[in-house]
């Protein structure tokens, strides 16, 4: 069982952030926000596949305007990504945003922050304070050197110097995210800055490249830091469609046991008696059960065979045959169904058992 490192609480909009509450999947959207309709569209993607919270990205005025009218069509708290225009932290806040992420070193000066700051306060929105690797203030990184897997002094008091210029102006509703491209840097970077404060921590590693690459980096280093209590919300970045992310992300939490959303997919490897393109089938499942919430366990094999003895945990599987495949439930043969209707029989089956479980 892990224990969950102690964290203070803070609210973004429905969902609330710290070890009193289970940790949370984030997305970011890689829509023009501008485009009102395209972001609202692929946020509902999002929304179906389980993301808790989801972050856009504002370039400008018209951005942070966009934000009223994206909050409106949508459930899950929105944050908005702000760089170096302050105004853009303000405007966003005062469209409804539920969550703002800055870096307070690149707002242009203390003045400037503390007008952001003022508006958090005002408009009760929490502020997560980012900082990564290329983002380290210069007498920072000629005092301690640049982020490494031994040495991660400049992200961590980067980090912290930032929260303290938010707090002396009076803001404690803050998130802190600390991110490298490294595996080693961020696991090592979290672990201490876990140990230095108590606000809620956003984990990610940055860039961490697409589907392949980017799974096994944010699974190693997120899965290390979540198994030891470390970690408040998550987002997996991959170069791929965000839906991916939240995807991925699930896998992750449901692997350590901390949190459980939808059925659970089993799937052989495959080998030489296949007969069927198990891997379209089994693509196909992974993203029909994807907007499941049901905790089935959904299991997809190649051959008939082995499929239903080796999947006989299963709620219900599907085995390929060669032109016929099988639908089976807890290991015994439920029905013999026609190679092309095999997928649509086994969908209604798989909604149907959606349903008799509400």
């Amino acid at each position: 069982m892990i224990e969950r490192r102690k964290t203070r609480q803070i609210q973004l909009g429905s969902v609330g952030i710290g070890s009193q509450h289970q940790v949370s999947v984030q997305s970011m959207t890689n829509t023009d926000t501008r485009n009102i309709d395209e972001t609202v569209a692929q946020i509902h993607r999002l929304e179906a596949a389980g993301c808790d919270i989801v972050r856009v990205a504002v370039p400008d005025r018209d951005g942070a305007v966009a934000i009223r009218q994206i909050k409106d069509r949508i459930k899950i708290p929105l944050i908005a990504d702000i760089h170096f225009d302050y105004r853009l932290a303000i405007g966003s806040m005062e469209s409804g945003a539920d969550g703002i992420r800055i870096n307070p070193g690149n707002l242009g000066g203390e003045e400037k922050l503390a007008r952001v700051v003022e508006a958090a306060i005002s408009n009760r929105v929490p502020i997560r304070v980012g900082v990564n690797s290329g983002s380290i203030e210069k007498d920072l990184l000629k005092q301690y050197g640049y982020p490494s897997p031994e040495n991660s002094r400049a992200l961590i008091e980067s980090a912290l110097r930032n929260v303290q210029l938010v707090e002396k102006y009076g803001h404690h509703e803050i998130k802190i995210s600390i991110k490298s491209a490294d595996v080693l840097t961020t696991i090592n970077s979290y672990r201490a800055l876990s140990q230095a404060t108590d606000y809620p921590l956003h984990l990610g590693v940055t860039e961490a490249g697409g589907l392949i690459a980017g799974t096994v980096k944010s699974s190693v280093a997120l899965g290390i830091l979540l198994s030891e209590g470390i970690g408040d919300t998550f987002r997996i970045s991959l170069t791929r469609d965000p839906v991916e992310e939240v995807r991925v992300g699930f896998e992750l939490l449901r692997s350590l046991k901390i949190r459980e959303r939808g059925p659970e997919l089993i799937s052989c490897p495959t080998c030489g008696r296949t007969r069927i393109d198990l891997f379209a089938l089994a693509e196909e499942v992974e993203k029909f059960v994807q907007t499941m919430e049901s905790p089935l366990k959904v299991a997809v094999m190649g051959c008939v065979v082995n499929g239903p003895g080796e999947a006989k945990q299963a709620d219900i599987g599907v085995a390929g045959g060669n032109g016929v495949g099988i639908i089976f439930k807890k290991g015994e043969i439920w029905k013999k169904v026609h190679e092309d209707e095999l997928m649509a029989v086994f969908m209604t089956e798989l909604k149907k058992m959606e349903q008799e479980s509400k």
